[in-house]
């Protein structure tokens, strides 16, 4: 048997963070530390929302490059899709985050799997491909069609230009529809735009 897995905990409310911290206490395969120190960080939230996946994003970038599981009170598919895109190799609804199923999780991430609950998994494979970003906030952005054919041909290394010409559109509306893309998903640019609608199986 190997030495223990290092784990650490983030989250914005510190009893959620010691909630989670026991739990990861509990688990003899398991070692916890300082999230810049582990080679897994559990990170527990109310709802992924922008703030929360700021975290999974920050939480990545530490010099370890921790592997993360994301605990939520409550998970819909738009946010698990949000989530996986942000670098979150694990989702685990708070209801189920018992010890062993929070130590199957983190041991998976571990070993670069990902893991999600069934029900949320088969909720992913039946969203509809052609899902239109709503009025229902966060968790319903999905891109329309316009948005889709802007960052597919912006993927294929077109400039705004030759897009506009491709799309019979403006180059102003072309720069408008990658603005409200970046915007709405708290994006950097558009590379990174390209980057999180293709892990995200948007494209």
């Amino acid at each position: 048997m190997g030495a223990p897995v290092t784990v650490g905990v983030v989250a914005l409310d510190p009893v959620l963070e010691a909630g989670t911290r026991t739990t990861l206490l509990a688990c003899p395969d398991l070692t916890v530390c300082e999230p810049a120190d582990a080679r897994v960080a559990v990170l527990t939230v109310d709802r992924p929302g922008p703030a929360e996946l700021d975290m999974v994003r920050a939480t990545r970038a530490l010099r370890h490059s921790p592997a993360v599981v994301l605990v939520a009170g409550a998970l819909a598919s738009g946010d698990a899709l949000h989530a996986l895109a942000a670098g979150a190799r694990g989702l685990l609804p708070r209801r189920d985050a018992d010890a062993p199923r929070l130590a199957h999780a983190v041991l998976a991430a571990s070993r670069d799997d990902c893991t999600l609950p069934p029900r949320l998994l088969e909720q992913l494979l039946d969203r509809p491909a052609d899902a239109r970003h709503g009025a229902g906030g966060w968790s319903d952005g999905m891109l329309s069609d316009r948005e889709r054919s802007v960052l597919r041909l912006l993927a294929d290394g077109h400039e705004t230009a030759e897009i506009a010409q491709r799309l019979a559109y403006s180059p102003r509306t072309v720069t408008t529809v990658v603005h409200d893309i970046t915007q709405r998903f708290r994006l950097r640019n558009r590379a990174h735009a390209v980057a999180y609608a293709l892990r995200a199986g948007l494209l």
